[in-house]
């Protein structure tokens, strides 16, 4: 049988609370070395392409020294990459959009 390489964790498990618990190794955490690590963990899929030239437009613009959202703002409409829409960004949507892909 042939593998196929995934590019997210296909077994993430949905965010729990956390529950105290005072025994080791028995609340929501999964026991070191008992479970096989993902390289891609974290993600519910891989990430689209949009994504990926959004991060590099993110990178591009944190170099450029931005720090604030208005700066960010600046920056991503300063390069030209605008929103899924084609819209420019404002600091509403681009807060939008951060929570947006954050699920």
């Amino acid at each position: 049988m042939k593998e196929a390489t995934v590019n997210f964790n296909p077994h993430l498990k949905p965010w729990l609370a956390p529950q105290p618990n005072n025994v080791a190794g028995k609340g929501v955490i999964e026991k070191p070395g008992e479970n096989e690590n993902f390289i891609w963990q974290t993600r519910k899929a891989e990430p689209t392409q949009y994504e990926n030239d959004f991060g590099d437009a993110l990178e591009t613009v944190f170099e450029a020294g931005a720090v604030e959202l208005d700066e960010v703002v600046e920056g991503l409409n300063r390069i030209g990459f605008r929103t899924p829409e084609g819209s420019p960004w404002n600091a509403e949507r681009l807060a939008a959009e951060f929570r947006l892909l954050a699920e």
